[in-house]
């Protein structure tokens, strides 16, 4: 083959494919395979793929999705409600690490803006390696767990500012620094407001119409889109693209979209960052090794060591003992990938020499290689330096304990007529749950209700992973779809086998199929409304309510497994409504300052055939509001009823406004 660049591709692939299978096979972070292929394949090993201009192109596109992602994990408000902690652990974490460091660094030789950036590139943590090591050994849920990895997390948030900083340090002298950085910082303001405002005015109406088409293709070329729009905007501005792809992030992330955008770009993302670890792997000069490797694990050895006890302090002086501070400073102690992403801009911006890059390199290699066993026996290790026995898990916390919607939920895929049920009652109960549904419209109502409902195709096996299903108590298939629902059940089944599974289909004739692939319990429609019909039919012809209700039970019971379980014992308690479900809807009315309702009674309104099933305000939604409750502009009533009751009341609402309007 004559085209180098087909070759080089080709070798990568190859290479790549071995390494992955290799360390996952070994139980070792996929980035680190590919590290070793870069080491291998590089200019300064065996010399198959040159340093070529275009893979580093490639390579800064990886980071560019990297911090894409980062932003769609952390919305504006999310990140104001979390101020606190990410302003005092996660900060102060980052800030001391990069101000010791740096002052070692700077104290053995290196420049101000090198060893700068030696800080900052050590005050990172590989928030992967730490999520699924301690995963694996069950302690994700200890105390130490969770504060490591909400501390990572955050990390990666407060390192944003260095993609601002560090390429304004190569480009300045000593003595303009400050004013570029003024510059800088008042550029990166200015793309904040930018992308801010695009993305409350433009993108969400923006992906509210190419989801109304329902196309996968156009949904993946708009996400596309937007990412580089971004990545550009602030590339024009003089600073990082990173920036941009993280602020776009941040915007899109408070939309019903998220979980889709974030589905649908990990794959780009994934093939992207593997390029970006290959491109770092060729700057290792393996040839130096000997000459400078003392250097290097002084280098994992410092790092280690300051950033355990320093993280220990910060979680110390937050009230927490000493066992649960030493080890989540053991847990926090390694390296990470986006360590090296700072690292990547840094040489490229020229404020760090290659010579003093490679012991960085390595020193950070050193103890990402090494996190696994360091993570492993956090417990053991503390237990030295504390002088005490240290529990290995220190309590397991309770679903509650989690964000809504992240552990012990309920996944509902589809939130059309039986969805909505499914959730009104799951919402009853107190059950935490979140539904997916590909139909936009009804997704904006549902989310302008204050519903946890996302626009997503529950059939992808990345949007399940996105949910949570590794944590979920069930899943629901509320839709009649028999493909995705196979879909579903192939991909649910591979990631939790013992999770249970409910799926609906319009009759009988797929049961024994679905039942095979894995759901724990199919419910036909036809079997479920012959019931109904049947029941209906013997109460009318005068039959006793307790038999039709034991005729009712037998017929279900019969049926269904979990049923029959429940019906061993006494008859249930039964309710009754005079309401069908079938016919009913969800809709939302947003009370503005013209609004006649406005300073009223909840009790004073007058919602013929309907009911107020929630009121959202401030972002807070009330399932049973007092009938005392003075309505308020921007106050949302959820009401439910049949589409021509709801249509009426809205009008009624509607035109009284008007009426009181006039009359005034």
């Amino acid at each position: 083959m004559s085209n180098p660049i087909f070759m080089e591709l080709m070798t990568l692939l190859v290479i790549s494919v071995v390494a992955v299978v290799v360390f996952q096979r070994l139980r070792m972070p996929s980035s680190l395979g590919y590290l070793l292929v870069g080491a291998i394949v590089g200019p300064h090993a065996l010399g198959l793929v040159p340093d070529a201009e275009h893979n580093r192109v490639f390579a800064e596109f990886g980071i560019v999705f990297l911090l894409f992602t980062i932003g769609l994990n952390f919305s504006l408000p999310q990140i104001l409600a979390m101020r606190h902690l990410v302003f005092s652990q996660g900060t102060a974490q980052v800030v001391l690490t990069t101000a010791v460091v740096g002052l070692i660094a700077w104290l053995l030789g290196l420049s101000p803006a090198a060893a700068f950036v030696v800080g900052a590139v050590f005050a990172q943590s590989s928030t992967t390696i730490i999520s699924k090591q301690l995963t694996e050994q069950g302690e994700d849920q200890s105390r130490h767990g969770r504060l490591g990895v909400a501390m990572s997390v955050f990390q990666d948030v407060t390192a944003v500012p260095f993609v601002v900083v560090i390429p304004v340090l190569g480009a300045a002298a000593t003595g303009a620094v400050a004013g570029l950085l003024g510059i800088a910082l008042l550029k990166a303001a200015a793309a904040f407001v930018l992308v801010y405002l695009s993305g409350r005015w433009l993108l969400r109406p923006l992906f509210h119409e190419v989801a109304a088409r329902r196309s996968p293709e156009l949904f993946t070329l708009t996400v596309l889109l937007v990412i580089l729009l971004a990545a550009g905007a602030t590339d024009a501005l003089g600073l990082s693209m990173a920036l941009g792809a993280f602020l776009a992030g941040m915007m899109l992330g408070d939309t019903e979209f998220r979980h889709q955008i974030e589905s649908t770009i990990r794959p780009f993302r994934d093939v992207l960052l593997g390029l970006f670890f290959i491109t770092i792997g060729m700057l290792l000069d393996v040839s130096a090794l000997p000459a400078i490797w003392h250097w290097a694990v002084l280098g994992a050895a410092g790092l280690l060591l300051v950033k355990t006890l320093l993280v220990a302090f910060i979680i110390r002086t937050a009230g927490i003992d000493l066992g649960t501070a030493v080890r989540t400073g053991i847990v926090l102690a390694v390296g990470g990938e986006f360590g090296l992403a700072l690292l990547a801009i840094a040489l490229g911006s020229a404020v760090i020499s290659p010579e003093h890059a490679q012991i960085v390199l390595m020193a950070v290699l050193f103890s990402m290689i090494g996190a696994p066993f360091l993570i492993r026996y956090n417990g053991w290790i503390a237990s030295r330096i504390v002088k005490r026995p240290v529990a290995s898990v220190e309590g397991v916390s309770k679903a509650s304990d989690a964000p809504s919607g992240q552990r012990g939920h309920v996944i509902v895929c589809g939130y059309g007529r039986i969805g909505q049920n499914v959730g009104h009652f799951l919402e009853a109960e107190g059950v935490p749950f979140v539904a997916l549904d590909l139909d936009s419209s009804l997704v904006r109502e549902a989310h302008a209700a204050g519903m946890p409902v996302y626009y997503g195709d529950a059939s992808e096996r990345d949007m399940l992973e996105t949910l949570g299903i590794a944590h979920a108590r069930l899943l629901v298939v509320s839709y009649n779809d028999l493909g995705s629902a196979r879909k579903v059940l192939h991909h649910a089944r591979s990631l939790r086998p013992d999770l249970k599974i409910m799926v609906r289909t319009r009759d009988e004739a797929p049961v024994d199929e679905l039942l095979g692939l894995g759901a724990t319990e199919v419910v036909a429609e036809t079997l479920e409304a012959s019931i109904m019909i049947a029941s209906h039919a013997l109460l009318l012809a005068d039959v006793p309510a307790a038999r039709v209700m034991r005729r009712m039970r037998d017929a279900q019971a019969n049926r269904y497994q979990i049923l029959r379980e429940i019906y061993r014992t006494d008859d249930p308690v039964m309710g009754r409504t005079n309401e069908s479900p079938a016919q009913h809807r969800l809709d939302s009315v947003v009370l503005t300052e013209a609004c006649a309702a406005i300073g009223r009674r909840l009790a004073d309104l007058h919602l013929p055939g309907c009911r107020l099933h929630a009121l959202t305000r401030a972002d807070v939604r009330e399932t049973s509001p007092s009938p005392e409750t003075v309505l308020r502009s921007n106050d949302i009533l959820v009401l439910f009823g049949t589409p021509e009751n709801l249509e009426k009341c809205v009008a009624f609402l509607l035109s009284e406004r008007t009426q009181d309007a006039e009359s005034t």
